[in-house]
């Protein structure tokens, strides 16, 4: 490192936003291929039953041919596991703009998540996905200093070239003497009481779907809370689980003699472990001793597992009839092993707009302490007597046209 760039290592500059600002609208080729190229039962089931969703809709064909949709289709984040890289081959040129972190040696959080989806993906799918980056703005920091906010956009178009959907993430990077400022947390975890765990095994138990009977817009009140969920308490095994359905989303694929060849071209992603044995760094989410060398009191669960969480609550409350719009969600706790979540909802408002029927919900997720660990808000349309849900367009036809839109949005 020269004695220039020593100098800046950790330091939010103007050069770094700059360098970050060249990267808007440029495709950034995927690292790894997708868990799934294509939708299908088993596919689609693993990954339901991997976040305890048994929904007929996603689970069994024969339910799922009487539905409007006339098939199976994927969960809404199922997108996660798939995408076919739809960056083109870069030249030398974006290869050196894409070389390296403008913001190296700052910390680096994911502050949201945001969904939009247009279309399911159906049984036979198969998705490509164009990633680049959107938006980079410079903030003052609560704790003083300053923080660039650079947000990332995912866009997923089916086989036949239509819009599915968008993945919209924004991370916060601070300079980690500010980031040093913001308060510990102190996590304190009792074992639960049978009594405790009889109210949890009480509320699986009563949880409902609405399924094939039709949630009317005309029925929906503001005020109305959904029926809660459950998950938890988390352990270890919930985390294998979400991984045989979701899989390794940073890590590459394989094992043994597969992981040996990754690992020599990339290293830094397998830190070794207490035998000097090479590991995955994502196992920080089920191994004790790695997340306390990292400074966390205890493994944690992945924010797209919260994420699916949340859509869960909604797909069951609109039911089969019903389309799940947009989702937004910050995350702002750790949800450690041994914790619960209470999955939350209440209606907000409802509108009719330019022919949808939508309802706007507020939701979170809540642990057993009481924490909010991410809020969230959701805009679902429902079926009215007066007519089915027709599904919303995208901004866009295409991926240029989206990434061309997003650039737009974001430079207002």
């Amino acid at each position: 490192m020269t004695q220039e760039r020593t100098a800046t290592f950790g330091l939010l500059t103007d050069e770094a936003i700059e360098r970050s600002r060249l990267r808007l609208g440029v495709p950034k080729p995927q690292p790894n291929p997708p868990h799934n190229y294509e939708v299908t039962w088993d596919g689609v089931r693993h990954f339901a039953f991997g976040y305890g969703d048994d929904n007929p809709l996603y689970c069994d064909p024969e339910h799922a041919a009487s539905t409007r949709w006339g098939g199976l289709i994927a969960p809404p984040t199922f997108l996660y596991t798939m995408g076919e890289d739809a960056a083109p081959k870069p030249d030398a040129e974006t290869k050196a703009l894409l070389k390296g972190d403008p913001f190296a040696g700052l910390g680096s959080y994911q502050a949201v998540m945001e969904y939009e989806w247009w279309q399911p993906l159906r049984l036979g799918d198969r998705c490509r996905v164009l990633q680049t980056q959107v938006g980079v703005a410079l903030k003052p920091s609560r704790f003083g200093g300053r923080t660039a906010h650079v947000t990332q956009d995912y866009l997923y178009a089916n086989g036949r070239g239509e819009m599915h959907a968008v993945r919209r993430g924004a991370w916060i990077n601070a300079e980690r003497h500010t980031s040093k400022k913001r308060s510990t947390e102190a996590l304190v975890q009792q074992p639960y009481t049978p009594e405790e765990l009889a109210e949890i095994d009480a509320a699986y138990a009563a949880e409902t779907r609405r399924g094939a009977v039709p949630r009317w817009w005309e029925d929906v009140e503001i005020g109305d809370v959904l029926q809660p969920k459950v998950k938890g308490p988390l352990t270890t095994t919930d985390v294998v689980v979400w991984h045989l359905g979701w899989g390794m989303q940073l890590t590459p694929p394989g094992a043994f003699k597969i992981a040996a060849r990754i690992r020599r071209k990339a290293p830094g992603l397998y830190p070794p472990n207490p035998l000097n044995i090479p590991d995955t760094v994502q196992r920080l989410h089920w191994e004790p001793e790695r997340a306390r060398e990292l400074g966390l009191p205890n493994p944690y669960d992945y924010g797209g597992m919260r994420e699916t969480w949340l859509v869960h609550l909604l797909t069951d409350w609109i039911g089969d009839d019903g389309w799940l719009w947009k989702l937004r969600c910050e995350h702002r706790k750790f949800n450690y092993l041994g914790d619960t979540t209470w999955v939350r909802g209440e209606v907000v408002d409802k509108r009719k707009i330019d022919g949808r029927n939508e309802v706007h919900l507020e939701v979170r997720c809540e642990n057993q302490r009481g924490e909010i660990t991410t809020p969230g808000t959701a805009v679902v349309l429902l079926p009215s007597r007066d007519g089915a849900v027709e599904l919303p367009a995208p901004p866009a036809p295409d991926l240029d046209g989206m990434v061309a839109h997003e650039l737009a949005r974001f430079s207002v």
